[in-house]
């Protein structure tokens, strides 16, 4: 854990380099080796941290879905937002983001895989606010330094590249919008797919065929959307 800054793929290394030196990302090692000494489970477990930085490089990336915090179950996490590795049964946001899927655009998806590799392979920069979580303690590494280091990668994304897609869902990704210039980039914005709110925006919000209209608008490959 302590060698946290070299698990992560070159050219984000590169984009990110002043970060980690920062004082706050020195702290935020400094408390999950503590936590890890104390006998604390972590997850996702440490070569998954920077899973999503690694299966997208920062060239690479076209659309970006941002989330929150991961998940805490035992298993589940692996660096990437709404997505449990193999085995696991899709979550319930998870599986709202499918049948999103199907309505939209008429296919039918694996609704017992929940594994969404296939998807940061193609350019879909699957970002969680905050990176490592206790088991079973939703949100207890909040406010230890990975909101810090998150919001200065979605600024070096909105400040380098250009005619990226971003999907906020919810209020809290919502909340990063003014990270995000909007002359540059594309926004779709709606409610979460968690259970509580997919009926009042998110179901119906098309954001998928027209992530793909964006990209290829821009005579870029669109994204298979397939699980």
């Amino acid at each position: 854990m302590s060698n946290i800054n070299p698990q992560i793929e070159n050219s984000w290394k590169e984009e990110l380099k002043d970060e980690f030196v920062k004082s706050y990302f020195t702290d935020l090692k400094a408390f999950l080796v503590n936590e890890k000494k104390s006998g604390v489970k972590i997850f996702p477990p440490g070569p998954q941290i920077f899973n999503a930085f690694n299966l997208t490089p920062f060239n690479k990336v076209k659309v970006v879905i941002l989330g929150q915090d991961p998940y805490h179950g035992s298993g589940q996490a692996h660096g990437l937002c709404f997505s449990v590795q193999d085995g696991i049964k899709p979550p319930p946001s998870l599986l709202n983001i499918y049948k999103e899927i199907e309505t939209d655009l008429g296919i039918n998806i694996n609704m017992n895989h929940g594994n969404l590799e296939r998807w940061a392979n193609q350019g879909v920069f699957l970002l969680n606010a905050i990176l490592t979580v206790r088991e079973n303690q939703a949100a207890s590494h909040q406010g230890k330094g990975w909101e810090m280091f998150t919001d200065s990668v979605i600024k070096a994304l909105s400040d380098h590249r250009e005619g990226l897609v971003f999907l906020l869902w919810g209020n809290y990704a919502k909340s990063k919008e003014k990270i995000i210039d909007k002359n540059k980039h594309f926004i779709l914005k709606s409610t979460h797919p968690s259970p509580f709110s997919a009926y009042s925006g998110f179901f119906g919000n098309k954001h998928f065929s027209k992530t793909n209209e964006i990209l290829i608008k821009q005579d870029l490959q669109e994204i298979d959307w397939q699980i």
